[in-house]
């Protein structure tokens, strides 16, 4: 089985490495920059001060890592670049979220395909758009209204997503939710997605389903209290 795996993996990063270097011609030589130099940096402490027969192997692993990190950070920014403009890229991104978050996909929208997915964790509930922010306003205002005859007392977010002046770019989406406040604790969070189950369900999103097979990295933790 771990033989089957391996080519598998290998092919991944290489499909991954040749998407990237599409996107940006310039990102595998920085890669391949950072890891190098990593290396020569350990070779040339080990020159100077440290046993040389130790820091190179150290060298190694230490450019591998760091070569890796780079090479993440090229890739998660071209996959973000993919899903931009695309119905329901938001809800591609607050899938791959880490924590608490229960995530209802596309409870309103329009026939301008402009939709609004439902959040719930700590912070309470977010209601996330993706549209022109001159046409989301009423769906957001719509569904907070919604939302409060079930949620008195919890607080209630709303975040635009897009490229306009007030907007989030999808990249910085993740982080944006990680930092707001923990208003709930985990058995309010519970009770509250209890209540969020009686609103009545929306059909399927306007043109289509969300993006899917877009594998993204894990965003940031949210801080516990």
């Amino acid at each position: 089985m771990a033989e089957n795996e391996k080519p598998g993996r290998f092919k991944q990063i290489r499909m991954v490495a040749q998407m990237v270097n599409r996107a940006d011609r310039k990102a595998l030589p920085l890669v391949f920059a950072a890891a190098l130099g990593t290396l020569a940096l350990c070779v040339v402490i080990g020159i100077l001060w440290a046993p040389l027969w130790f820091m190179i192997p150290l060298g190694v692993m230490l450019a591998v890592i760091v070569g890796l990190i780079v090479f993440g950070q090229f890739a998660q920014r071209t996959q973000y670049k993919m899903l931009e403009g695309q119905i329901g890229a938001a809800y591609g991104v607050l899938d791959t979220m880490r924590g608490n978050w229960v995530i209802t996909p596309a409870v309103a929208g329009n026939r301008n395909l402009d939709v609004v997915h439902r959040v719930v964790g700590r912070p309470g509930v977010i209601l996330v758009s993706e549209g022109p922010a001159s046409r989301v306003g009423s769906l957001l205002g719509a569904e907070k209204k919604k939302i409060s005859r079930l949620a008195a007392g919890v607080t209630i977010y709303d975040v635009q997503v897009g490229d306009e002046e007030g907007q989030v770019p999808l990249s910085k989406l993740q982080s944006k939710l990680a930092k707001l406040p923990r208003n709930l604790s985990k058995a309010q969070v519970n009770d509250l997605n209890d209540r969020m189950r009686a609103l009545p369900a929306r059909p399927a999103a306007p043109g289509g389903p969300v993006p899917k097979g877009v594998r993204l990295p894990k965003g940031p933790k949210p801080p516990r209290r």
